[in-house]
């Protein structure tokens, strides 16, 4: 069948739109002619332009007031008409969304109740990537096995904007460091962080903090007042995308800044405390590492916790900074 208007519909966190990519790179490969849309959270800004597989972003703002919301994106999506709708996030609300739209075909997960209103269902595996998972979605209209490789695009000017602020920095001895996340759980301890940053740029290597404008602080103070750059709250998601290009390694937790290293190729060196690579979320690529401790009680959640149930908080606090520095110093 010939669909001449599609849309992606994805509205959960930063790094599950990243993890969509090879999704829509998959879907125009099938359909080089077709006009491919998104639909994602306004959190989530930024992370998809210049991608040239998209034709046009739309945004539904959930988390206001989200029946207006609700009413206000319907409209839009209503009025384009689209013959397929393709839903990687097993919401009941963004299901709805697609079926009020009168959207002929919508395809996703066998899961929850979002799946009475998919035309198509393919099962949700379990112990896989979820891109891997996003790419069962193809499997109605090809056999073809897909890159998993996700991407960004930012344009020739944030990248020159990117070389501008390293430009005193030697890529081999540049690290990123996200030290964030939501989940406050899912934090490798401040006082962890810190004392890696000190041994880090003892051992000669430049520090770039990257993160939201919340994280800003956090990033202030752990960072050593010598060979650091904090571009937390100061740089957009592609220009973080550019930043982190040209940096060596990538520090960071189970977090969106994850993705963002995954997506430009940089190698990552992450900490999974609550949450465990079964859930598919993990870095991908060769050279990545996850620290991690084999504990009972992990995983405590698909997203760990404000605070830890058990209070010890012992899958992060058992993950030592001379271990994780002795393991940087291996790679180099």
């Amino acid at each position: 069948m010939n669909y001449k208007k599609i849309i992606i519909v994805q509205t959960a966190f930063l790094g599950d739109v990243i993890l969509i990519t090879p999704l829509i790179k998959g879907l125009k490969q099938i359909f080089p002619v077709s006009d491919i849309d998104v639909l994602v959270i306004p959190q989530s800004k930024g992370i998809l332009d210049n991608n040239p597989d998209i034709n046009n972003i739309y945004y539904f703002d959930k988390r206001k007031n989200k029946l207006k919301a609700f009413i206000k994106t319907l409209k839009q999506i209503k009025q384009n008409k689209y013959n397929l709708a393709i839903l990687p996030h097993s919401s009941f609300t963004t299901a709805m969304l697609t079926f009020f739209a009168n959207i002929p075909e919508r395809i996703g997960f066998d899961r929850g109740t979002a799946a009475k209103f998919l035309t198509k269902k393919t099962p949700f595996r379990h112990d896989v990537r979820r891109i891997e998972k996003n790419l069962d979605l193809l499997k109605f209209f090809s056999d073809k096995k897909f890159d998993i490789q996700t991407e960004l695009f930012p344009d020739k000017e944030t990248k020159k904007q990117a070389d501008e602020l390293l430009k005193n920095f030697n890529k081999d001895k540049t690290i990123a460091i996200a030290p964030g996340s939501v989940w406050d759980t899912k934090r490798w301890p401040e006082k962890y962080y810190k004392e890696l940053s000190d041994k880090l740029v003892e051992n000669g290597f430049n520090l770039v903090y990257i993160g939201s404008k919340q994280e800003q602080d956090l990033c202030e103070k752990i960072a050593p007042k010598n060979k650091t750059l904090i571009l937390a709250g100061k740089a957009s998601i592609l220009l973080s995308a550019a930043i982190i290009e040209k940096c060596n390694l990538m520090i960071c937790n189970d977090s969106g800044a994850l993705h963002i290293a995954n997506a430009v190729k940089t190698d990552v060196f992450a900490f999974f405390g609550p949450t465990v690579k079964s859930f598919g979320y993990s870095p991908f690529r060769k050279n990545d590492y996850v620290f991690e401790k084999d504990l009972d009680c992990r995983p405590c959640g698909n997203h760990g916790h404000k605070k830890c149930p058990l209070t010890h908080h012992n899958c992060m606090k058992m993950i030592l900074p001379d271990e994780v520095l002795k393991q940087i110093i291996n790679k180099h």
